[in-house]
């Protein structure tokens, strides 16, 4: 966890955010996870990222949209959390890449299928769909840090791993990007259920997806916050695991 205090850091100080504050916002969530038996570290190698990932059962295909593959992500425009047990096995996985929408907007670009493929015309297949029907997407724009892949095993559910992982999360996308927006695409019933942490808006009709090819046909809702909520969060040192 060190490492990802001290990449954290740097970029913080290019960025002119308080490295101090970020430093302890990581630290409040690193030690969470360390008391429920996790350790965590992070990762820039989106190979490296897929090899782990299919190697980690019950946890189903990444996204296209992490997959360097389809969509390559460059060198600091994403990373990957991984937390492994006292085994040394993997228990909880996500992943966060930036989107430069400085001249278009989130709708636009889920519907454009640029979100998931680096270029549609030659990764998507002809019947590859998504429409964005919430009205807030379109006003999303500018630096968007993007979250998704989550996974924890079943072991470890239920027990507030998720607001761990949306901690760290935060934590390092706002010390490497000072985003404009984060935001994110969760199924209906998650939100419904209020498990879905850290994230002050949501509406639904964020994504109806169809990709043919990896077999994914989703409604998700549109979940997200301002970059200056979550730097409020960030710098005023808000705890989501007390109050969420």
């Amino acid at each position: 966890m060190s490492r990802l205090v001290a990449r954290a850091q740097d970029e913080a100080m290019k960025s002119l955010v308080n490295p101090l504050r970020v430093s302890r916002f990581l630290q409040v969530y690193d030690a969470a996870a360390a008391q429920k038996g996790i350790k965590l570290s992070i990762g820039f190698d989106f190979h490296e990222y897929i090899s782990i990932t299919r190697a980690t059962p019950t946890k189903g295909p990444t996204y296209p949209n992490f997959r360097p593959d389809r969509s390559p992500i460059r060198s600091g425009e994403g990373f990957w959390i991984v937390g492994v047990d006292k085994n040394n096995e993997v228990a909880l996985l996500e992943a966060a890449r930036l989107y430069n929408l400085s001249h278009t907007n989130f709708a636009e670009h889920l519907q454009s299928l640029k979100v998931f493929f680096a270029d549609p015309a030659v990764h998507a297949h002809p019947q590859d769909r998504c429409s964005c029907m919430a009205p807030s997407a379109q006003q999303i724009t500018g630096k968007v840090a993007y979250l998704g892949d989550r996974w924890v095993r079943r072991d470890f559910r239920g027990r507030g791993m998720s607001k761990i992982m949306a901690g760290i999360a935060r934590g390092v996308s706002f010390a490497m990007w000072v985003p404009d927006f984060l935001c994110a695409l969760v199924a209906r019933s998650l939100v419904e259920k209020g498990v879905v942490y850290g994230y002050s808006h949501h509406e639904p009709g964020g994504s109806i997806l169809q990709l043919i090819e990896e077999e994914i046909v989703d409604d998700d809702c549109l979940v997200w916050q301002t970059g200056e909520e979550l730097k409020s969060l960030v710098d005023g040192g808000r705890d989501l695991i007390l109050t969420s």
